[in-house]
């Protein structure tokens, strides 16, 4: 036990920032970078289609709502290899894998965003849109002043949870050797070839304390708002 835990010490830098003094960053560091950066991207575009949705329904509506549906409906590996090899065709050139998988990050997550911020549009009674209109505001105002403020306080459990398997999936960006937390795991792995558990336990164990320490930093946000 002692010996596998001195494998973890041995290789910490490399686990928790990879080849950062090189310009390379890995483990963790990329793992939140790549997380935060499809968060930054999915949250915005999530918000506006749920906007559009809410304001056109018809065939708008049913067209995100199948886009939507077709993303959630397939699995997130099959969404970063489409991207992997998609993106290069439709630019020309190739793109960090770090980028590529931070923007199949951001499609899938944005779908999810979706669903939960229109979810919280319709829970807010019809009333508080008509009596915005009444005062003189513009539909768009209404939007943005008066009902999604109360929609993301009101759906910030879901989102937490959104952006806690947000967090974990970076994970599944092994599968094109980028070199986030499970992939240096997997390196040094494989270059010590001694106490797999310790090192596989230990990438757990940061997983877990991120999530936590997201879900804590969420429910101290929450409650110093004040109450709308």
């Amino acid at each position: 036990m002692i010996a596998g835990f001195n494998v973890i010490v041995d290789n910490l830098d490399y686990l928790l920032w990879g080849r950062a003094a090189a310009g390379e960053p890995g483990g963790v560091l990329l793992s939140l970078l790549m997380a935060a950066g499809a968060a930054i991207l999915a949250l915005p575009c999530g918000i506006a289609l749920a906007c559009a949705a809410w304001r056109y329904p018809g065939p708008g509506r049913k067209a995100l709502f199948l886009w939507a549906e077709l993303i959630r409906g397939i699995p997130l590996i099959f969404v970063i290899f489409w991207m992997w090899y998609l993106l290069p065709l439709m630019t020309g050139g190739d793109l960090p894998g770090a980028l590529t998988v931070t923007l199949a990050l951001a499609w899938f997550t944005a779908a999810s965003v979706m669903h939960s911020v229109l979810a919280g549009l319709n829970a807010l009674p019809a009333g508080q849109y008509e009596a915005a209109l009444t005062q003189g505001f513009s539909t768009r105002q209404t939007l943005w002043r008066v009902l999604l403020p109360q929609v993301m306080r009101n759906i910030l459990p879901s989102l937490v949870g959104i952006f806690i398997s947000l967090l974990k999936d970076t994970s599944l960006a092994f599968i094109v050797n980028v070199p986030e937390l499970t992939t240096v795991a997997g390196q040094v792995n494989n270059r010590v070839q001694i106490y797999p558990a310790a090192i596989f336990i230990f990438t757990g164990v940061v997983y877990y304390l991120l999530c936590c320490s997201l879900e804590q930093l969420a429910k101290r946000w929450r409650l110093t708002r004040p109450a709308l």
